[in-house]
């Protein structure tokens, strides 16, 4: 390959480690990109070189965790190459589950799966363990069972972390391992269901890839489609991820991972630091390229994150630095209480707001979600209006979930869960109804249609016929977006029975009628909702207005990949981050440890860290209601001098005005209470 600066002059744009990275020629390559270091921008870029030096856009696979990660750089990689977007679209771009899922379509009828396969969400394949449970009887014990989430993910964590389940019951799930026996019945009589009713889970679908790759021949085919394989946060896959890899890389070894070994947070998720750690064993050769020059942070606040990361047992050694300088270190403020930290946290966000930086440019984190219970308060009396992230997703709302599973009959009519999902929205239909209605279907070849026959009870009988109407006019050639608006139309009188606030709710339909008129197949669209939902109702309804404001709260988890110009990073306790739940064991505590590293460098202009001396507990009764904390053990000698130490007084905290007497507040009381004599 051509690697000179004057045939393509766009490497000017990168530094010398970003440059060498793209222009790398054959063999395995490890990049090891620091927080801020441009790391979509590089492979971005090496999707572009690629391609401008002959490599056919359809041979080149680019694995992300997000679909709008890869649309992204194929889109940054149209600027760069000034080439059709057309062309350029046709890289195998998008997530591990989402190429599976292509993959499979093609090569699964080889290995002996059925191409037209649905795929489950989490709630349905929660379901589907639950109707399994029941039919074994495990749900009917002297002793509780474990619930069918929990079942759940003990079966993800078995087949994602390829580990013994006698293992994972000791280490993650202790209290059910008196159900090991159970649990493997339970597991395999769930495999059974979903192989006979043709339906996958999220796990299938890697380990179907997975499998494929075992068969020699269909191997080397799969092999032979791509001559590049690139993969994104390469931290964050689990070992069945990084089987598939070696896997697609028998003979052909043009891959690069890019990834942050800092910045692995998911092994609650079976996610293991080890894959990017243990790269260059597992492809001997490879080349390894850091990219530690910084263009988010100031040189301040990235001398205290290397200073936090410098604790890490194993990690790639790199020291960021950044050529943004700043006289002001970041804050490390101690406070009273929560109440003092909610005060100080207000106060200075009120600061930079008037000094120029808008509420949406700044964000407060924590570790866990209830942790910002207080201060949530505190923001709605002050009428501040701020997001959370971190809450339901879209597709998990009841009412976008109901739609769905229409959706999901036309493509697998054999789709037991979704059957029960619409039956059970019908009027005088219950358990045994819906139960009669699906074996009667499934002896009448899976037909909707054959509905209009069945004996339903008097009560459902007319609303069992209007659904198989419905589902007969529901054409082979309809469009998703045509199907969609029929479903609606159909539905619409049900919502309005069933649930509280339908306007709001039937907007969210039609905002899916509306993204359904993208897509030329109802299997595609139901694919990318299940494999990639958007997070909320506002992900369909495009960027906000210009005057519109408010401050971001959010889990650390959920913060990641982002960055704000002001970041203050609370409850840094001992209990808090490291959380009392993850100090387990000397992993546990390192995970944590990434957590903060995470937290801190999403922090651009200003950071402050902080932590209350004390947290209010209302169920102790006759003790004092206070717990006192510690700052956390990660906030070492070596941190502490990166930072300029503020520890708030009394008056410091908020301004306090006398209670009124109890005489005064029966008062108003009284007041309040005669308005409705």
């Amino acid at each position: 390959m051509t690697t000179g600066q004057e045939e393509y002059p766009w490497l000017n744009e990168l530094n010398a480690q970003q440059r060498k990275a793209v222009t790398h020629g054959e063999g395995p390559l490890l990049v090891v990109a620091g927080a801020g270091s441009g790391k979509t921008g590089t492979i971005a870029y090496r999707v572009a070189y690629l391609i401008a030096t002959g490599v056919d856009p359809e041979r080149i696979l680019l694995l992300t965790f997000t679909r709008r990660a890869a649309e992204e750089m194929i889109k940054r990689a149209v600027g760069i190459t000034q080439r059709s977007h057309a062309a350029v679209a046709k890289v195998w771009g998008g997530t591990f589950h989402g190429i599976a899922n292509r993959l499979l379509r093609i090569y699964g009828p080889a290995a002996g799966l059925n191409a037209d396969f649905t795929v489950m969400d989490e709630s349905d394949a929660q379901d589907m363990m639950s109707v399994v449970r029941h039919e074994l009887n495990l749900a009917s014990r002297d002793k509780r069972f474990p619930l069918k989430k929990t079942c759940l993910d003990i079966y993800s964590r078995c087949v994602n972390g390829t580990e013994d389940l006698h293992e994972v019951l000791k280490r993650f799930f202790p209290w059910c391992a008196m159900w090991e026996k159970e649990l493997k019945t339970l597991f395999k009589q769930y495999v059974t269901r979903k192989q006979a009713l043709n339906v996958l889970d999220y796990d299938d679908l890697l380990l179907y890839w997975e499998q494929l790759l075992r068969d020699e021949d269909l191997a080397a085919t799969v092999e032979r489609r791509f001559d590049h394989i690139l993969v994104d946060e390469y931290q964050d896959t689990n070992l069945v991820q990084a089987r598939i890899l070696q896997g697609m890389r028998k003979t052909n070894t043009n891959v690069m991972v890019v990834g942050d070994d800092a910045q692995s947070i998911y092994s609650f998720r079976a996610a293991t630091v080890r894959n990017m750690l243990d790269f260059p064993k597992q492809f001997p050769g490879a080349t390894v390229i850091t990219l530690d020059q910084n263009y988010r942070s100031v040189s301040p606040i990235l001398e205290a994150t290397n200073q936090l990361i410098a604790q890490a047992r194993e990690r790639f050694t790199k020291d960021l630095w950044s050529s943004r300088t700043s006289e002001q270190k970041p804050y490390l403020v101690t406070c009273k209480d929560e109440d003092q930290q909610d005060e100080f946290v207000i106060r200075k966000v009120l600061e930079h707001y008037e000094q120029g930086i808008p509420l949406r440019r700044q964000a407060v984190l924590f570790r866990a979600a209830h942790l910002s219970d207080s201060l949530e308060v505190e923001l709605t009396r002050r009428k501040i209006p701020y997001h959370k992230y971190g809450g339901l997703r879209f597709l998990e709302a009841s009412h976008v979930k109901d739609l769905v599973a229409y959706l999901r009959i036309t493509e697998n009519p054999r789709d037991e869960m979704a059957w029960f999902r619409v039956l059970h929205l019908l009027d005088g239909v219950g358990p045994a109804t819906a139960a009669a209605a699906v074996a009667f279907l499934h002896g009448h070849r899976d037909e909707p249609g054959s509905l209009a026959e069945f004996p339903a009870p008097s009560a459902a009988r007319q609303g069992v016929r209007s659904l198989a109407a419905m589902f007969s006019q529901l054409g082979e050639g309809a469009t998703p977006s045509a199907r969609v608006e029929r479903i609606r139309l159909f539905y619409d009188p049900i919502l309005e029975k069933r649930y509280e606030n339908p306007v709001v709710r039937k907007r969210d339909l039609e905002h899916l009628e509306q993204i359904a008129t993208g897509y030329r197949s109802t299997r595609s669209f139901l694919t990318d909702l299940t494999l990639d939902p958007p997070m909320s109702t506002g992900d369909l309804a495009g960027p906000p207005m210009k005057d519109e404001d408010w401050l971001v709260l959010s889990t650390i988890h959920s913060a990641k990949g982002c960055e704000w110009d002001v970041v203050y990073v609370t409850h840094m306790s001992d209990g808090c981050l490291p959380s009392d739940m993850s100090t387990g064991s000397a992993e546990e505590i390192e995970e944590e440890l990434r957590l903060a590293y995470v937290a801190m460098t999403r922090a651009k202009d200003f950071l402050y860290v902080s932590w209350p001396l004390r947290y209010y507990h209302r169920k102790q009764r006759f003790t004092d209601h206070h717990s006192h904390a510690q700052a956390s053990r990660f906030l070492s000698a070596g941190v502490c001098n990166a930072f300029e130490r503020l520890k708030l007084t009394q008056a410091d905290a908020p301004d306090t005005t006398a209670t009124p007497s109890s005489a005064k507040r029966e008062e108003i009381h009284s007041r309040l209470r005669s308005m409705w004599d």
